[in-house]
């Protein structure tokens, strides 16, 4: 009788003990802490909205001008298309598998080009795939391959291809994520 009763109130008290303990290391509501000046703290940057610290020089902006274009494809806002799922690239060393890459990737077009790109996906997913295969044999896995030359190398390489397929509604191939797995 007393192991049933045990069986009960110990996972009782130990929910009792997480819910108070819980309560007790949450952070005060705005309402219930103190002003920040009272505290000494402020929460706000004091030299503004924008919090840019007032150093006697002027302003140049934030280095965009606003009609420079960035992110536009000419036919509207730039969208991202994304894979419904990853590539995973064998590597293959003297007829011995050597590892895998796994990759992420989204294509940059313009918001009226999204539902065409979607429409082509497995068309686009080959075409992809087709020239990673051709990169992983040519050995552009190999070694340090996250240094920023071989990526751009391996984002132009991927847009060259997408653009044969698509023409010019694909702007850019953005690399998402990138993994090697070895064996």
């Amino acid at each position: 009788m007393l192991k049933k009763i045990f069986m009960f109130t110990v996972p009782l008290l130990a929910f009792v003990a997480g819910a108070f303990g819980g309560a007790m290391l949450k952070p005060d509501s705005p309402e219930t802490a103190p002003p920040a000046h009272e505290t000494g703290h402020d929460d706000m940057p004091s030299a503004g909205q924008n919090g840019s610290a007032d150093h006697g020089a002027t302003s140049h902006g934030d280095g965009h001008d606003k009609d420079e274009g960035h992110g536009k494809s000419g036919k509207g806002d730039a969208a991202w298309f994304t894979f419904s799922s990853q590539f995973f690239v064998p590597l293959a060393r003297e007829g011995d598998s050597d590892g895998m890459m796994i990759l992420t990737l989204s294509l940059e077009t313009s918001a009226a080009e999204l539902e065409e790109i979607a429409r082509q996906e497995h068309r686009l997913r080959d075409v992809l795939l087709r020239q990673l295969l051709i990169v992983a044999n040519m050995g552009g896995f190999d070694g340090n391959f996250t240094t920023e030359g071989r990526l751009r190398g391996l984002r132009k390489t991927l847009l060259e291809a997408v653009q044969v397929s698509v023409g010019s509604k694909v702007s850019g191939v953005l690399i998402e994520d990138i993994a090697r797995q070895s064996n």
